[in-house]
């Protein structure tokens, strides 16, 4: 009989309660069961987890990684899928496996180059990768003449952290003095420079951000998948053109994104980006864990989650080969359970350990209205 396996994601995006769906339909019907902890009590990845926890606020880096230990020696987890601390987790590697627990996660040097943007454009362009061109800034005086050097190439510059995910802290400069149609209709990446020099003169220190021309669409990200012995398993590409989606196999995504994967050992799942450049393909990130988008690969028949637990497991899949491209498609919210609220005359230190999730029953209905909440 083949034993179940034990998978724990640690406070990751909502949308990897699809990445939870896919282990548990797994093509080998072979028994998943998930764990997963998260800071947010009305996370949805609580909700769709076996057994969930609140995790604890205010660890250091360190700190967390012994919080992270224990629960894998107590939970006995087989793979784990680390998002918050990936650095500092993919360090302690050996200690894990002391613990039988198998990381989902690249190695630590190629956390490390992919941690710092700058960083990460100079090694991928050293090897051959296109990138746009960049500037570090740090001052209201450096910012200004990056944009300057932007505008004089006929782009619109845009800035973002050197350290960062998921698109936070992206804005696009504009030269239009701050107005009522910066207040009309939905909020806007767009930000007036004049307010961002006033910021950043007015700031106690100095920030970190990279200012490069607003790249153009499509946006391709390609999904890897790569062994520990540096070869790609599975690269496919999803569109992004507004809300028109799709997927591709062309090798002006997928040859540089093989590259970067084999090249710096992105072993397991990651996540390249590129949008383009004066009519060419560049590199704009580099995630180095599942993208959120992962799953929209069901469309293409591949069930990238669990090929990727297979090869954490030391059984390695083979070469992934879509059997088909899926028809373009856009995405659509949808609802998900969330855990019972909490009683309020419960104490915090109550609700620290949740209890395993019940899912809601198939016929299930929402309450009438002014009826009570199911407790």
């Amino acid at each position: 009989m083949v034993s179940r396996v034990r998978v724990w994601l640690n406070r990751t995006y909502a949308e990897n309660v699809f990445f939870m769906d896919q282990l548990r339909r797994n093509p080998s019907d072979r028994a998943v069961e998930i764990h997963a902890t998260h800071g947010d009590p009305d996370s949805p990845v609580l909700a769709a987890a076996d057994t969930a926890e609140l995790e604890p606020e205010g660890l250091s880096p360190a700190a967390y990684v012994e919080y992270a230990l224990d629960q894998c020696r107590r939970r006995s987890v087989d793979v784990f899928v680390p998002r918050l601390h990936q650095a500092a987790i993919v360090a302690h590697r050996a200690d894990f496996a002391a613990a039988g627990t198998a990381l989902l996660a690249p190695p630590p040097e190629a956390v490390a180059v992919f941690e710092d943007k700058v960083i990460a454009y100079e090694a991928v362009q050293a090897i051959g990768v296109p990138v746009p061109p960049w500037w570090r800034v740090r001052t209201a005086d450096e910012l200004v003449a990056a944009v300057e050097a932007v505008e004089a190439t006929g782009h619109k510059a845009c800035f973002k952290p050197a350290s960062g995910a998921g698109g936070v802290g992206f804005r696009v400069v504009t030269r239009a003095p701050f107005s009522l149609s910066h207040l009309t209709g939905f909020p806007s990446p767009y930000v007036p420079l004049d307010l961002v020099v006033e910021a950043l003169r007015s700031a106690e220190e100095p920030v970190d951000w990279m200012v490069m021309p607003r790249l153009e669409q499509p946006e391709v990200s390609v999904d890897c998948l790569t062994g520990r012995d540096n070869v790609l398993r599975m690269a496919i590409g999803r569109t992004k053109n507004g809300r028109r989606r799709g997927f591709t196999l062309h090798e002006q995504w997928l040859e540089p994104a093989r590259r970067i994967a084999e090249g710096f050992g992105l072993h397991h799942l990651s996540n390249i980006q590129f949008r383009m450049y004066d009519g060419r393909p560049v590199l704009m990130d580099v995630n180095t864990r599942p993208a959120g988008g992962l799953h929209q690969l069901a469309l293409c028949g591949v069930n990238a989650p669990w090929a990727a637990v297979q090869l954490a497991l030391g059984e390695d899949p083979g070469t992934i080969e879509p059997p088909f491209l899926g028809q373009d498609y856009t995405v659509v919210s949808g609802a998900r359970p969330l855990r019972p609220v909490t009683l309020p005359q419960q104490r915090v230190e109550e609700t620290a350990t949740l209890l395993p999730a019940v899912p809601a029953p198939a016929d299930a209905v929402e309450p009438a209205a002014g009826a009570p909440l199911p407790l």
